[in-house]
């Protein structure tokens, strides 16, 4: 019900995405100012049109075919076109027309300028039917998409991965359901925010991504301990404790994502308002969903799930595989923390040459209008006509534009300097265009030569203004916030993690660790994405700067995601420590009990976030291959190997804490109800995903009942003696069970 009141809402209100943003009290956001005031036919939006005819321009039948299609132009947009230039070549040429606003809306509620676009793709049949080559640049003409195949494939991998995890088709679609529609409801929320707040396109893509990830994962996570509890206990108290224990956990790890998403606000960008907020509501209707159709799901399908766990035997090979596992590391574990933090290392390396600034229309797909537009341009005056840049000077005379207009010409990697515009209020308008693309480091380079010396030197006050400008001036100030908001995200999690697990060291290498995980990813989407390496194998056609909020964004999400395998691992070996005080036998068994689901859901959400490759826009696949690199490095070398190695390393140094601080810090449980105590705890049978024993120390040989075992399904009594001869030698006692002569007492 909630989902469709929200679709129709958002249907009939539509949406209002913005593609940019200026960002306040810098340099181009002056520029803007004065131009708003004085020029807007300068400095306000427009369509850029490109014609091209190999003919010539100058063909009588060709220009009397452009001269129309101008008039018509002008007609349907409302707006004079700007002159006809022409290029050097003669056979290619631009004009402009002045757009709306974006928030000028229709009856409808839609931007008036989109459809004005439409209006002027539609007026380009006639003139492109007798033979004129006609392209748009500008940002009403950028337009992807994400191909249902995006979607359908992660669907079918955590599909398959569900299936194989649990053996039946009703658990499997008791998981999918609850995050599909948990992602058309968060798809509505976003247009609704749109409407309120600055929010980029891209935001619905980027929503999609998360919520349908961590809409899988949590549910996984809250189906497998409700199957676990359902072999020992009455379907009501199994999801009771389910609910308490593996839903804390879910709520904790939804919580942390929201909050390092809604972080973002605190950098004070208003482009990044919308992103940030619609991302965070992804999640959170997640985990509400997980909260409230999930176990409604889970009592409607209580019965075959009982049938199924009964039926059902544990593979003990795959425990024992897990077992072996850590037990290797636990011998080697040295050389297991030395090779997975060289393998880090070599990732991350990229990283260093990363560069955040905007891609231009250059990276667009190939056959898009934009594209082209901006190949016919490039080839025709040179890829700085692309990105020109608006030098601004207030109330300057004569002679000191004419000064200016001299030093910019001779400044290096200036192509050109048109003639100076002026306003009736004395605001002059010189149009540069650089020698190389917008997105290039030298046009960079060349905004920051003319701020900081050929305008000073000129002795003219002058704002550098443009779409590229203000590019630049957000990648800065990106930049320069990035660490802060990083390391305040650091922070969080550490105290975190301090409350919970009640430790300095285990925070402390968690916060490394995922430190150095993040840096992985990010070197490689910059030697993917940036640099071009084996870009065809993931659909990038050639290399560009990484955009400003891209790292942001993903440090954002892959903290939280992270989170979640951190407590449930560290869950699991802190639950095992507590009773036995034996650390090795803790990590294996944290790690055998919890590699198992931890896998499943990270190729869940590698297939999700991969699949998301496929879209159109560059700015989704970068997330997409980013978030699905991120997430396999946490689930394998991390979780698998580097985290079990340095606490077998540590010792029991892993579980030190000062008394002093022992006492400030309040208590918080994740896996188990407070109210239970640990004498409740240990009347449970034990589930440590290596066979049946009672926390007690007997065997469920007695009941003669299957033992919870593996996450979800029982060992009968003939089974629990294979089990404990396949077990490899070396695990104590309690990460074993009790022996053969013992359970037969």
């Amino acid at each position: 019900m909630g989902l469709a009141l929200l679709s129709v809402l958002a249907g009939s209100l539509g949406s209002r995405f913005a593609d940019g943003g200026r960002l306040e009290g810098s340099d181009s956001d002056a520029a803007y100012q004065l131009l708003a005031r004085d020029l807007p036919a300068v400095g306000g939006d427009t369509a850029d049109i490109v014609v091209h005819h190999d003919a010539g321009l100058d063909d009588p039948v060709v220009a009397a075919t452009v001269s129309a299609f101008r008039a018509e132009v002008a007609d349907r947009a409302g707006s004079a076109t700007s002159d006809l230039v022409v290029a050097p070549d003669g056979r290619t040429g631009v004009f402009s027309v002045g757009m709306p606003e974006p928030d000028l809306l229709d009856k409808d509620g839609e931007p008036v300028a989109s459809r004005i676009a439409h209006d002027l793709e539609r007026a380009a049949g006639p003139p492109r039917a007798a033979g004129l080559r006609v392209e748009f640049g500008g940002e009403w003409f950028q337009r992807g998409d994400v191909p249902a195949s995006a979607e359908q494939i992660g669907l079918v991998v955590a599909v398959v991965v569900l299936l194989v995890l649990f053996g039946s088709l009703v658990a499997s679609g008791v998981t999918l359901l609850p995050a599909l529609l948990s992602v058309a409801a968060s798809g509505a929320v976003v247009t609704l925010v749109s409407r309120v707040i600055s929010t980029p396109d891209v935001t619905t893509e980027v929503a999609t991504m998360i919520g349908l990830g961590v809409g899988i994962d949590y549910g996984l996570f809250i189906i497998t301990r409700f199957r676990k509890e359902l072999t020992a206990r009455p379907p009501d108290e199994a999801l009771r404790i389910a609910m308490s224990t593996a839903g804390r956990a879910v709520l904790l790890a939804g919580g942390t994502v929201a909050i390092s998403l809604l972080g973002m606000l605190l950098i004070g960008m208003e482009f990044l308002h919308g992103l940030s907020i619609g991302a965070a509501v992804a999640v959170g209707v997640a985990v509400l969903g997980s909260f409230t159709l999930l176990p409604a799901l889970l009592k409607w399908s209580t019965g075959p799930m009982q049938r199924r766990a009964r039926r059902q035997r544990t593979s003990s090979r795959a425990d024992v595989a897990w077992v072996r596992l850590g037990e290797s590391i636990a011998r080697r574990p040295l050389a297991a923390l030395i090779a997975g933090l060289v393998a880090l290392i070599v990732l991350a390396a990229p990283v260093v040459g990363m560069r955040l600034a905007g891609a231009d229309a250059g990276n667009d797909p190939a056959g898009s209008t934009t594209r082209r537009a901006y190949d016919l341009v490039a080839g025709a005056f040179g890829p700085g006509s692309n990105g020109p840049l608006l030098v601004v000077a207030p109330n300057a005379d004569p002679s000191s534009v004419d000064r200016l207009s001299t030093a910019i010409a001779s400044t290096t990697g200036v192509a050109q300097v048109t003639p100076a515009v002026v306003a009736d209020h004395g605001t002059t308008v010189l149009t540069v265009i650089p020698t190389t693309a917008p997105q290039d480091l030298q046009t960079e380079e060349l905004v920051h030569r003319l701020r900081d010396d050929v305008i000073p030197d000129a002795g003219v006050e002058a704002h550098v203004g443009g779409a590229t400008a203000s590019n630049v001036d957000f990648a800065e100030a990106l930049r320069s916030r990035l660490p802060v908001f990083i390391g305040g995200v650091l922070a969080c999690s550490f105290l975190l993690l301090l409350i919970v697990f009640r430790s300095v060291l285990v925070p402390l290498k968690a916060v490394l660790l995922n430190l150095l995980s993040i840096a992985a990813a990010f070197g490689a989407m910059v030697a993917v994405f940036q640099w071009g390496w084996f870009g065809s194998l993931f659909g990038v056609e050639s290399g560009a700067p990484i955009e400003p909020w891209a790292p942001m964004l993903l440090f954002a999400i892959v903290f939280g995601l992270s989170m979640d395998y951190e407590v449930f691992l560290l869950s699991a070996v802190k639950e095992r420590y507590d009773e036995t005080g034996d650390n090795r036998s803790s990590v294996v068994h944290g790690l055998a009990s919890t590699g198992r689901v931890i896998t499943a859901a990270a190729a869940i959400m590698v297939a999700v976030f991969g699949g998301f490759l496929r879209a159109d826009l560059r700015a989704v696949q970068l997330i997409g291959f980013g978030l699905a690199v991120a997430v396999l490095i946490d689930a394998t070398i991390v979780r698998l190997v580097l985290v079990p190695a340095s606490m077998e390393l540590l010792g029991d140094r892993n579980w030190w804490l000062p008394p002093w601080l022992e006492q400030l810090l309040p208590r918080v449980a994740i896996e188990q109800d407070p109210a239970e105590g640990s004498a409740a705890a240990r009347a449970e049978p034990l589930d440590d995903g290596l066979g049946g024993v009672d926390r007690d120390g007997e065997a469920d040989v007695r009941r003669g009942g299957p033992v919870a075992a593996s996450g979800d399904s029982g060992v009968d009594a003939d089974d629990l003696t294979l089990g404990v001869h396949e077990w490899p030698p070396g695990v104590a006692g309690a990460d074993r069970g009790v022996g053969l002569d013992e359970a037969r007492q």
